[in-house]
């Protein structure tokens, strides 16, 4: 499946004020539009960025854009065009510039600086399936429909009209995903809309809900650049009094594990090598039980979740996939909260055959996945002593240890 991404910054953010577009101003020591952008850039997900920017600001993009695409040219492209007078003109210009075989676009705004590589990848997942989805958060207040009218002195009043109830109110965040052919319906209709959701729906398609992030906020006023400044410190790892990040400085550590049946007709694969044997592990991908435990130990280090939340055995697109692939796919999930791998250790399970001669190989194979050098990367051999069905000869096993930390 090919995934591109449009990020929605051709306004110039008025409500806001000041002399330049809200997207360009800094949270955190970092501009709004450099952190959406990246965000994408850097997903495992993402084949391609399409950047809608305000005619003028298009025409000379900031530097952040221009490296940005230089060191992304040959993994994934980016393309900077001028927005529209409308949100929905602009997503319509960046649509146009999408490539031929991109099968979902998740449209993102610019100022929304903070939304997860988990997020992401959940919307476009939904989309994926259902054709249309949304990261949406469930109302938390008591949700009030005002009517009214002037009163003698010819002043507006505001008189609750109806209490909604809240469990079926959702406010709409994005990333917004669609399949090319319900964006291009929602893209045909005219009428005026707040986001591409709102067109999806009047062009007849049901829009699935995807549960949002609190810390998703829209930069929209000067109280939400505060606010994100406060988020920015707390994900950046400046506030010192944040005990979460103080734990990331030192290091986060996570635990995997992974188990599979040995089977004939299928090749044993550990560490990315395919080891000389006559049975092999059975599942869904290529069952390499090294990557697996050491991804599930990667993502837990960093709280976001494991290998079956990500690359589900449900989905048709891992069927036979490289787990080396899936363990660089997670990589780039803890790199876009920005955390990065310091070592990991893995012990594997095993009676037969013996792994110490192909140890050096599957070392250089993860340390190439995970971006480390092999000296950061341990494997190790043991047997079960003839207990249970690994010490039979009838499943083999694997435990990881993983240590994350901050890039900063």
């Amino acid at each position: 499946m090919h995934v591109t991404a449009i990020i929605a910054a051709g306004g110039r953010g008025q409500r806001l004020g000041g002399a330049q577009p809200k997207q360009l101003l800094e949270i955190g020591g970092r501009a709004i539009l450099e952190r959406s952008v990246t965000a994408f850039l850097s997903h495992p997900d993402v084949d391609a960025v399409v950047v809608a920017l305000p005619a003028d600001v298009a025409a000379a993009p900031p530097d952040y854009l221009r490296r940005a695409g230089a060191a992304a040219a040959e993994q994934k492209p980016l393309r900077i065009v001028a927005g529209g007078e409308r949100r929905q003109d602009s997503v319509a210009n960046a649509f146009r510039a999408v490539p031929s075989q991109s099968d979902v676009i998740v449209v993102h705004d610019a100022a929304r600086p903070f939304a997860s590589a988990d997020l992401i990848a959940r919307t476009i997942a939904a989309a994926a399936e259902s054709g249309a989805a949304l990261a949406a958060v469930q109302s938390r207040d008591t949700v009030k429909r005002v009517g009214g009218g002037p009163d003698r002195a010819g002043q507006d009043r505001k008189l609750v009209a109806e209490t909604l109830p809240r469990d079926t109110i959702y406010l709409a965040q994005t990333p917004q995903a669609f399949r090319r052919d319900v964006l291009a319906a929602a893209l045909a209709i005219t009428a005026d809309a707040t986001d591409e959701a709102a067109l999806a729906e009047q062009a007849g398609h049901a829009v699935r809900i995807v549960d949002g992030e609190a810390a998703n906020i829209k930069i929209t006023t000067a109280d939400d650049l505060a606010i994100g400044e406060a988020i920015a410190r707390s994900r950046d790892g400046d506030d010192e009094r944040e005990p979460f990040k103080r734990a990331i400085r030192t290091g986060r550590a996570g635990i995997g594990y992974d188990l599979h049946r040995l089977v004939d007709g299928r090749p044993l694969i550990l560490g990315g090598v395919t080891i000389p044997s006559d049975l092999g592990a059975l599942g869904h991908s290529d069952a390499d039980v090294v990557c697996h435990a050491v991804t599930d130990a990667i993502l837990g280090a960093a709280s976001l979740g494991d290998i079956g939340r990500h690359f589900p055995d449900s989905d048709a697109r891992w069927k036979g996939a490289s787990s080396l692939d899936l363990l660089r796919r997670a990589v780039a999930l803890v790199a876009a909260e920005g955390l990065e791998v310091g070592n990991i250790d893995v012990t594997v399970i095993l009676e037969r055959p013996k792994i110490k001669d192909h140890v050096d190989a599957m070392r250089a194979a993860v340390a190439a996945a995970i971006g480390i050098d092999a000296s950061r990367v341990s494997i190790k051999g043991k047997t079960n002593e003839g207990v249970d069905a690994v010490g039979r000869g009838e499943a083999i096993a694997a435990h990881a240890i993983a240590l994350v930390r901050s890039r900063s």
